[in-house]
């Protein structure tokens, strides 16, 4: 992997650990996971699967560390590592239609829900869950589902311009 790559990550993802360090625990100590955007910008900026899982195993230590969630910390590791899996799927089968807005817009969606059901149910399981799960869904996830819409887009764009400005070459694979 390309150290410019890895920096980059690196660096995104601190702005993720930041995010969600501040982010309240809103839901019975769920909150809104703006992680995930920051994962999922990575995974877009640099479609290497090396680059997902070393994004998967950071961004899933990192929200466990921060997790407000009781008996968090499995379920987060867990969720981030099967969700980049996916998103990287995703995006390699849609392949160049992946720079489109709508397209980032899409993933952002699709993956916090997958990431949402993922967390959840695992939780389940593992610890079990302090609320329904369908209050916890319709509370937690949804929400920040539509809102990792917006926060993903305004920070691709502002990560593919300072890309384009800093001169750095980056291939998206």
């Amino acid at each position: 992997m390309n150290l410019r790559k890895n920096i980059l990550t690196a660096l995104l993802l601190a702005i993720g650990f930041i995010l969600h360090q501040v982010v309240p625990g809103i839901l019975a100590g769920m909150k809104f996971d703006l992680m995930l955007s920051i994962m999922f910008v990575s995974i877009l900026i640099n479609s290497d699967f090396k680059n997902s899982m070393l994004t998967a195993v950071i961004g899933g230590f990192i929200t466990a560390m921060t997790t407000t969630f009781p008996g968090g910390q499995i379920p987060n590791i867990i969720d981030k590592f099967v969700t980049c899996v996916l998103v990287f799927l995703i995006i390699k089968i849609i392949g160049k239609y992946k720079e489109n807005q709508i397209s980032v817009a899409l993933i952002s969606f699709v993956g916090t829900i997958i990431s949402g059901t993922i967390f959840l149910t695992s939780a389940f399981f593992i610890v079990g869950l302090p609320a329904p799960f369908k209050g916890l869904f319709l509370g937690i996830v949804l929400p920040t589902a539509v809102t990792n819409i917006f926060v993903t887009i305004i920070i691709y764009n502002a990560v593919r311009v300072a890309i384009k400005v800093s001169g750095a070459k980056f291939v998206s694979n």
